[in-house]
């Protein structure tokens, strides 16, 4: 996961229509003898930026011909004329005319299926049509690729409401996560090791029932030191982690909750995250940049919300592009964004009301790192859009609930 070269950054160039690009990284020598939070130099990979124009592709579609049943010949029937048994009349040639009947009505039924599917599929686009010369997109496999993504969300799912009967709460969970983001930032991380940390965070917490809330701050950024190693190229310091917290926990106590938590989570922390299928679904909804990056910002929201961490990543991602397509552009929810994303746009509609009520308490909230972040230039200031304060969102907000 840590090879960004694997990263599927398909996305066309805003003024250029040819082949897509895979970025990559220059790899760097370790520095040495680095002191706290001093020489931090990951830097976010380019595609954790705004997204580019996709170019739609189209795919033509094989033509089926019909099978013809075959005609079944009464005449090759003969007739019996003497006796039947032992008889020297003329000899009975029984034909199976039944089963010439039912192979027909087979052919039939199977005929009207493929028509079906030839008609369910006619306008979904083929979006990896284009990347068979590029092996590292792995276009054979990427469908695969994702259904097993999907498998292994289904097998670790985090439970609704998995911290009542706890000693922390939904409101601590959020001002943590509030304070992980600022973490990231200035550690200037890559996205997904945000929202892995967020997913350690989670699993652990709700395995884990008994954690003392003075431990929850070290939990977090034991979290994201995990997720740093699996994510980043060249992750901080344990050190520079102790000095984050303002030196409230030692690196011995950080490694301790690391051997800790690892334990818990049976060493698993391959987990699907929110933002690869959000790359999949603007891929196949040939979205553009603000498009895209207003997607993004409206997973992070909802990182820090407890009432949102047991919706599937999947889920998630569906969700926050089909909010994302209906504020900015009115698009509607495609034939070849249902069939990539696996979502209708009612499935979806359930968690798009939750998004547009988060999008109007995140006004007035006190957690406001993920809105400070998006007020940047290099993520388009998405934050200050004035469709996020548009009628659609209030419609919306009216018909979810957060509790």
């Amino acid at each position: 996961m840590s090879l960004r070269a694997s990263q599927q950054n398909n996305l066309v160039g805003l003024d250029n229509n040819g082949p897509r690009k895979v970025e990559t990284r220059l790899l760097q020598g370790p520095t040495l003898q680095r002191t706290a939070l001093g020489e931090v130099s990951n830097r976010p990979a380019t595609y954790g930026g705004p997204r580019a124009t996709l170019k739609s592709l189209d795919i033509k579609q094989p033509t089926l011909k019909p099978i013809k049943p075959k005609v079944i010949n009464t005449s090759a029937v003969v007739r019996p004329t003497g006796k039947e048994n032992g008889s020297k009349g003329k000899k009975v040639q029984k034909t199976p005319v039944v089963q010439e009947e039912m192979e027909v009505e087979e052919v039939a039924r199977v005929e009207e299926l493929a028509v079906a599917f030839s008609s369910q599929r006619l306008n979904v686009e083929d979006i990896d049509s284009g990347d068979v010369e590029n092996p590292q997109l792995v276009s054979q496999y990427v469908n695969d690729i994702y259904k097993h993504l999907r498998q292994l969300e289904a097998e670790h799912p985090v439970s609704a409401r998995y911290l009542e009967g706890q000693n922390i709460t939904g409101k601590m969970r959020a001002i943590l996560v509030d304070w992980l983001v600022q973490v990231h930032i200035r550690f200037t991380l890559l996205p997904e090791t945000l929202y892995l940390t967020v997913a350690i965070l989670d699993r652990y917490l709700q395995k884990e029932r008994t954690t003392p809330r003075n431990k929850l701050q070290l939990v977090g950024v034991t979290a994201m030191l995990i997720a740093s190693k699996y994510e980043e190229m060249y992750c901080p310091e344990i050190r520079d982690f102790a000095f984050i917290t303002d030196k409230a926990y030692t690196t011995t106590e950080i490694r301790l909750m690391e051997v800790n938590i690892l334990k818990k989570l049976d060493f698993n922390v391959s987990y699907p995250l929110p933002l690869h299928f959000l790359r999949r679904n603007s891929k196949a909804g040939s979205v553009d940049a603000s498009q895209h990056t207003l997607a993004k910002y409206l997973m992070e929201l909802c990182l820090p919300e407890y009432s949102m961490c047991h919706y599937s990543p999947s889920h998630i991602a569906g969700a926050a592009l089909c909010l994302s397509l209906k504020l900015l552009d009115q698009m509607p929810w495609t034939d070849t964004l249902i069939f990539y994303s696996c979502y209708t746009e009612d499935e979806l509609m359930p968690v798009v009301c939750k998004m547009a009520a988060i999008i109007e308490k995140s006004t007035n909230s006190k957690l406001q790192a993920v809105r400070r972040k998006y007020q940047a230039g290099k993520q388009l200031k998405i934050s200050d859009c004035p469709q996020l304060k548009s009628k659609i969102v209030n419609r919306l907000a009216q018909r979810a609930s957060l509790t």
